[in-house]
């Protein structure tokens, strides 16, 4: 619950953000810019991140960083009202958010894992996913309302006391006691994955879903505009999506990894991406997005819990830091993309190119034949 609301506040930061910069600039180039500030930082401090997190008390690792988010939030949010905010500063902050998410993720995504026995684990990732997608469900939506109701700076300082809030969650945490390893390089991480190529693939899938999913997070004002509604109308995109990722979450619950389906999945978070790309009629737009996001969540649910079951519990933090730069860490590169091809080609356009990967990931793991040897 805790993280279901802080996930949700962390929407209402980012949309008003979002918002905040196309009403400044009115440039799509620089909702891809802001994305890559946000996002940038995961991708550069890995080494480090994942590393602490195998190394550090994960909880104790989480206390410190969630309340040095809540102040950057609450500084934005006091600019932003005397009218001091600029698109370079919205900008800044949005890295420095960036910071405490890089060493927040590996550190999270590890210790959720240790709060049930392994053989619950697989339904712990759908479970925890689908506190992500409830609130991209319902924070956009709500971030939208709040921005048309109260203001940008209202949803920043919102986000401000939702970290909180995951802070105080923590407080009644009591994982299992935490495996520490001899070493905790990162590279020893990249070995597991030359022993280990099943795990490389998985890391591929997690990444050709971010890539294809971006569009709708970084672009939403622009896809809004291009539907002639509001920019505040972008939330409801944001959720539409998130709402068929949280009735995948309620499917997948209980059920262990398959090829099959996850080549399905794919397929259909690539379709769905097109579809609404390409879609006319804002009704129609909406229904196969909603069915973008059930092929989304199913399809990252899949490839996150091989990953949490395919290594040992010292190595899940570093292992789970190749996971944010897989899923978030390359965000930067998959929004500077489609920001890029959205202010040359349309937003319409870079919604289908950005679909590409999950279909490639699909046909590549239709054709891959794992090898037989394998340690798992």
């Amino acid at each position: 619950m805790g993280n279901a609301l802080s996930a949700s506040g962390t929407w209402f930061q980012n949309l008003a953000a979002a918002i905040l910069v196309f009403r400044l600039t009115h440039s799509a180039l620089l909702l891809g810019v802001l994305s890559f500030a946000q996002f940038a930082p995961i991708l550069l401090l890995a080494p480090w991140t994942g590393s602490a997190a195998d190394r550090f008390d994960r909880r104790r690792l989480l206390l410190v960083s969630q309340p040095a988010a809540a102040v950057l939030s609450a500084t934005l949010a006091l600019l932003t009202q005397l009218d001091l905010a600029t698109a370079a500063l919205v900008i800044g902050f949005g890295f420095g958010q960036g910071i405490a998410t890089a060493f927040s993720t590996p550190a999270q995504q590890a210790l959720f894992a240790s709060l049930v026995p392994r053989e619950d684990v697989a339904s712990a990732v759908a479970l925890n996913s689908m506190t992500f997608n409830i609130a991209r469900a319902v924070g956009p939506a709500a971030a939208g309302a709040a921005v048309a109701g109260l203001g940008i700076a209202a949803a920043f300082a919102i986000n401000a006391g939702s970290y909180l809030v995951f802070a105080l969650a923590l407080v009644f945490v009591r994982p299992r006691r935490q495996e520490r390893p001899e070493s905790s390089r990162l590279r020893d991480s990249f070995e597991l994955l030359r022993r280990e190529p099943r795990l490389a693939v998985a890391l591929m899938i997690v990444a050709a879903v971010g890539f294809a999913s971006d569009p709708i997070n970084t672009l939403a004002p622009a896809f809004a505009h291009a539907f002639e509604r509001p920019d505040t109308f972008s939330g409801y995109i944001i959720g539409t999506f998130g709402a068929g990722a949280v009735a995948a979450a309620f499917v997948l619950a209980g059920r262990e990894p398959s090829r099959t389906r996850t080549i399905g999945t794919l397929t259909v978070l690539a379709a769905g991406v097109t579809a609404f790309s390409l879609s006319p009629l804002l009704s129609v737009g909406l229904v196969v997005l909603f069915v973008a996001g059930f092929g989304y969540l199913a399809s990252n649910t899949a490839a996150t819990s091989f990953l949490q079951l395919g290594v040992a519990e010292n190595e899940r933090g570093r292992i789970m830091a190749l996971w944010s730069i897989a899923f978030l860490g390359l965000r930067p590169l998959a929004s500077l993309t489609d920001g890029a091809i959205a202010s040359v080609a349309g937003v319409r356009v870079a919604g289908v190119v950005l679909s590409v990967p999950a279909l490639a990931a699909a046909v590549f793991l239709l054709r891959w034949r794992r090898p037989e040897r394998s340690r798992l």
